[in-house]
């Protein structure tokens, strides 16, 4: 139903005009009168439809020139489309990169107010807004400096907490944690947590696939201007990670790609998981603080050097608690390969009452050349006898 759409973006394309070099001398100048061109085209974006729904969680990822930033550029009304059409329903804020909307040789106090006013508040709503606005960048004693003389983490503190204070039901957010100390992005993520509760909706391009997974619904995965994927935010983030894979592979390297429906031999492939407990009985649920043995099954099809297995513990609803891997851990594979499986003992399991799974890699002498990557259809329960509501249960003392 329309009634449930925030934004609807039909057959967008987007086509730059990008110059040829500057001609250095006079005989380049007089040739340049002949050519039929002084430009290149460049196409960021072709013909992409999608919709993203009200008081959802949208990310865009993708490798750069992908035409993330573009399509962002173009909700927020920045670029205008070659042709399709983009359709917004309701009051849109965008956080884009650095910069946009401000103006250097102005102080940020005066900045809050051209950016609030761009973004369509009134001077009077400014002014409301403005203690709020900024407390959350904790820049009250630079308020009246010129924006020029900040850093680049100092501009996105000022620019990250306009936006949000806007108040609009759609926020457009560009790599929001690229830049900025560590505690300012716990902030921002805070923000998006209420965000989330609030029924906002909210665009995000990141780098981050780790965001992604873990806040966004859905999600878009964009490659030379096309989409290559839309659905759940994991299952778009597995093909971005498979997509970078293959296109960091030498030439001549062979690859499976993971977790494929297409009837093909893998070079290797992860066959089952299973959990063990210390008698060796197979088991489903634990209590926290035992050990757990989790075994992995795999084949090899042909010989294969430099072998190497990994495996993350994830909670269902999609948290990493913990991972390893056997380059780290300096482990010699090579006795497996007769057995076709390895166990991992986990001692003393801390993790409090939830269910969990695990992500399960084979690759190559890098985390590069991935063979085999999935997540375990098979889960274990956690049973907590404490009532805690950590993620963890640590031991202690009260002294």
């Amino acid at each position: 139903m329309m009634d449930d759409i925030a934004i609807k973006v039909n057959r967008v394309s987007k086509t730059f005009k990008i110059p040829h070099e500057k001609n250095s001398t006079l005989k380049q100048a007089a040739l340049g009168v002949f050519r039929s061109k002084t430009y290149e085209e460049f196409n960021a974006l072709k013909k992409i439809s999608f919709d993203v729904k009200k008081g959802e969680f949208f990310g865009i990822i993708g490798r750069n020139g992908g035409g993330k930033s573009t399509i962002l550029k173009m909700l927020a009304g920045i670029y205008v489309p070659d042709s399709g059409q983009i359709k917004v329903s309701g009051k849109l804020s965008p956080f884009l990169e650095l910069g946009v909307g401000f103006n250097p040789e102005l102080t940020a106090r005066d900045n809050i107010f051209l950016g609030g006013v761009i973004l369509g508040l009134t001077k009077k709503e400014v002014r409301e807004k403005f203690d709020k606005i900024v407390e959350f960048s904790e820049l009250r004693e630079f308020i009246d400096m010129k924006l020029k003389n900040f850093s680049s983490g100092m501009q996105v503190r000022l620019a990250f907490s306009l936006a949000i204070n806007v108040h609009a039901e759609i926020l457009l957010m560009d790599e929001v944690l690229a830049v900025g100390d560590e505690n300012f992005q716990k902030k921002c993520l805070e923000e998006f947590k209420k965000y989330k509760e609030d029924g906002k909706t909210v665009v995000l391009v990141s780098h981050d696939i780790g965001v992604i997974e873990k806040y966004c619904d859905r999600a878009m995965l964009l490659r030379n201007g096309e989409i290559q994927k839309i659905g759940k935010a994991n299952d778009v983030v597995k093909e971005y990670q498979i997509q970078n894979t293959l296109d960091n592979l030498e030439e001549g390297d062979e690859i499976s790609e993971p977790n494929t429906k297409e009837v093909k031999a893998k070079i290797a492939e992860v066959t089952n998981v299973e959990f063990f407990n210390d008698k060796g009985s197979k088991v489903s649920e634990i209590n926290t603080g035992d050990n757990i043995n989790i075994r992995v099954h795999f084949k090899l099809n042909q010989a294969i050097e430099n072998l190497n297995f990994g495996l993350a513990i994830f909670s269902d609803n999609e948290e990493y608690y913990y991972g390893i891997n056997s380059i780290t851990d300096k482990i010699n594979v090579k006795k497996y390969l007769d057995k076709n499986y390895f166990d991992v003992k986990f001692l003393s399991l801390p993790f409090n009452s939830s269910n969990y799974y695990v992500k399960v890699g084979i690759f190559g002498e890098n985390d590069k050349i991935v063979y085999d990557f999935i997540d375990s259809l098979n889960t274990f329960k956690v049973k907590s006898l404490k009532q805690n509501a950590g993620l963890i249960d640590i031991s202690y003392e009260w002294e």
